[in-house]
């Protein structure tokens, strides 16, 4: 299949696509709008929904209702709107509900601004809604990312009757790269529990409810939510790892930073510097298990991150005080610059060799 010249948010939005969504309910926010002007273009050419809603919060409850019904549903989001959803998202949870929530991330907090920034880590990893929950979430860091694992998403979601969430940041949202989107595939619903108007067929009512007021029935659901967590922590943990294995000093970065941290390890390289990096894909289920590669003699962990410093916890939990953790940031959506990331690698390192 020939590669093609595309958005990171209309790979997204093709990708979901080709991936047999059915519905599509949203709300514009920059920097993901043409992520929505993509489907309300092209969904109609396949017969899909398309529904620009009144608010992100209408958004979230016409998942709610169309992911109940058995359909294959998406929406998407910028930092603001994704909190207005995090009531929505929560009933998914309970009610077990599959969706698939695009949050392509900007300056905060607050309104904060329509540049890139890293900001949403905490409500995109630790569930953002009330309760005892999270769920899956991953980050890509290339325009050819996006698109896959968009159509993973949906897969998981359909497998644990969950929502996914596919993190990027505005600017994979607007960067444009070569990309190759799988091949158009009509989704045909294979869900028995949904309630889709066939119950005369089943001989039973299937109902989707995100109450449970009986201690027991809730506490029950909470474990049910709980074992579907461990399994997709077990299954699904992503990852690259450059280098770690001899490492003087690791970086940790996902999404866009990740990307210049690579140009850092080369020009570490050419100075003498052993530098690796770890790029988490899954920011959850986060990949622990890859800080089990490092360097035994390692000297520091350096966490890179487009926000004030977030992702640093999950660091810092999957080392456990075996390395030093420093950290690295911007924010305003200012970018990571590379050489001044450098000279916070030498700085630790003690200089060039």
């Amino acid at each position: 299949m020939a590669k093609k010249l595309m958005k990171g948010n209309e790979a997204i939005a093709q990708a979901a696509i080709n991936a047999g969504a059915t519905h599509f309910f949203g709300y514009p926010i920059t920097p993901q709008s043409e992520l929505i002007e993509f489907m309300a273009r092209e969904m109609p050419k396949v017969g899909a929904c398309f529904l620009q809603a009144e608010s992100e919060v209408a958004a979230s409850y016409m998942v709610y209702g169309a992911a109940g019904a058995g359909a294959r549903v998406i929406t998407s989001t910028s930092s603001p709107g994704l909190a207005l959803k995090q009531e929505g998202l929560t009933y998914m949870v309970s009610a077990e509900l599959p969706a698939v929530i695009v949050n392509i991330s900007r300056g905060g907090p607050g309104l904060g601004n329509i540049l890139p920034q890293q900001g949403d880590y905490f409500m995109c990893t630790r569930g953002g809604g009330n309760g005892d929950y999270y769920h899956p979430c991953f980050a890509p860091a290339s325009v050819q990312e996006c698109a896959d694992l968009i159509v993973e998403a949906f897969d998981i979601a359909d497998e644990y009757r969950m929502p996914v969430l596919v993190l990027g940041d505005g600017m994979i949202g607007q960067m444009m790269e070569p990309v190759e989107i799988p091949e158009y595939k009509k989704y045909v619903p294979n869900k028995p529990w949904a309630a889709d108007g066939n119950h005369i067929a089943r001989g039973v009512h299937n109902r989707i409810n995100a109450m449970d007021l009986a201690a027991d029935v809730l506490e029950a659901k909470n474990n049910k939510i709980q074992a579907k967590l461990k399994e997709i922590s077990e299954k699904y943990v992503k990852y690259e790892s450059i280098d770690v294995e001899d490492a003087d000093l690791v970086l940790v970065a996902y999404g866009t930073p990740s990307r210049a941290c690579k140009n850092v390890l080369k020009k570490a390289k050419e100075e003498g510097l052993k530098v690796g990096l770890i790029r988490p894909i899954s920011l959850y289920p986060f990949p622990k298990v890859a800080f089990d590669k490092i360097n035994p003699k390692c000297k520091a962990i350096l966490a890179v991150e487009q926000s004030c410093g977030q992702m640093i916890e999950d660091v810092r939990l999957s080392v456990l005080g075996k390395y030093p953790v420093e950290f690295f940031g911007r924010t305003g959506g200012n970018p990571i610059i590379p050489e001044q990331v450098f000279e916070k690698v030498k700085n630790i390192l003690g200089g060039t060799k």
